[in-house]
């Protein structure tokens, strides 16, 4: 099990550095290579007031007057080592410039990722704790409700209610705790429905098997049957669910940080689009591919090993009745 699972894990990462790489030489033909030169374009649009001069020094500070495989291996080697470019507008270095800005949001989305899990955990409590002809009906509605409203819409409630109402923290102060706090509050909101619409949907599989039968037969509370029995088996797709949900987190953050005035990763995305910074934006790009092959990649390495019914495909083993049924899916993982 152990050399099947280290190959399983070579693969995965093989695959993850291939779908970078092939990620990034996407974002650079799309940037640097397409019909239209879209980096001359932005330099010699008469609204950003380059004169030819500047446009030159850029050019050759840029690079774009070398040929484009060479553009291509010179950025991609840079990208490998951490060299992201320079700036079109300020011509300062891309990395120091994501650096500075980048805290900001790993704190939004960390806390965020953190207030999901539990928003959508007392929801999967919830459903099951409460009685069924009241409780369950409103809580299980929760999640609904969560996705039809706007993110911006509850940004701008909370700063309305909490900014300004009752004080707690100030607009001009994005940055403070509780600023801070309900930013990842909006944000959580929809990224904890539907965890939890996943989550409720596996508990009530795993509340209709028979070991959870028995357990209330032998007089097991809900609480002990929930955390004990339950959550960890209905847990397991959640783990999917959280790394599908990193592109979202990445794409809200901006909205979310442009409602509160944080300056994050999305004010600087929010700054380049608005400036045509063109490195900024593929240097982003390209970072945000990275963190979402690696969430998922790590999604993939740790479900085999919370969930022991999770065999890995290809792993050398004598062929019994159960893998001969298997044998036809599809898939890189067979649950029994």
């Amino acid at each position: 099990m152990r050399n099947a699972y280290l190959v399983y894990a070579a693969k995965r990462i093989v695959q993850a550095v291939v779908v970078i790489l092939l990620t990034y030489v996407f974002t650079f033909i799309v940037v640097s290579i397409l019909p239209g030169d879209p980096v001359t374009n932005v330099l010699r649009n008469p609204q950003n007031g380059f004169s030819e001069e500047e446009i030159q020094a850029i050019i050759a500070a840029q690079g774009l007057d070398r040929p484009i495989p060479v553009q291509l291996w010179d950025s991609l080697s840079g990208f490998v080592t951490g060299d992201l470019g320079l700036s079109m507008r300020s011509g300062r270095p891309v990395a120091t410039m994501i650096a500075e800005v980048l805290p900001s949001t790993l704190i939004l989305a960390s806390m965020t990722l953190a207030f999901s899990l539990i928003i959508a955990g007392l929801i999967g409590y919830g459903s099951q704790a409460l009685p069924r002809k009241y409780g369950q009906g409103i809580v299980r509605g929760i999640p609904s409700l969560f996705l039809s409203v706007p993110n911006f819409v509850i940004g701008l409630l909370l700063i309305h209610i909490f900014g300004f109402q009752f004080g707690l923290f100030r607009v001009i102060d994005p940055n403070s705790f509780w600023a801070t706090f309900f930013a990842a509050v909006t944000l959580a909101t929809p990224i904890s429905a539907q965890i939890a619409e996943v989550l409720v949907a596996n508990l009530d599989n795993e509340s209709r098997q028979e070991y959870a039968a028995v357990a209330r037969a032998r007089g097991l509370r809900q609480v002990r049957l929930f955390f004990l029995h339950l959550l960890k088996p209905s847990s397991l797709p959640v783990v999917t669910v959280i790394a599908l949900m990193v592109g979202e987190v990445l794409g809200n953050a901006l909205i979310t940080e442009t409602v509160f005035g944080r300056t994050g990763i999305g004010s600087l995305v929010q700054r380049s689009v608005s400036t045509q910074d063109l490195p900024v934006l593929q240097a982003i790009v390209s970072l945000a591919a990275v963190v979402f092959v690696v969430v998922n990649l790590i999604a993939d390495l740790v479900y085999p090993l919370l969930d022991p019914r999770v065999k890995l495909v290809g792993a050398v083993r004598r062929p019994t009745t159960a893998d001969e049924g298997s044998a036809n899916i599809p898939s890189r993982v067979v649950t029994e």
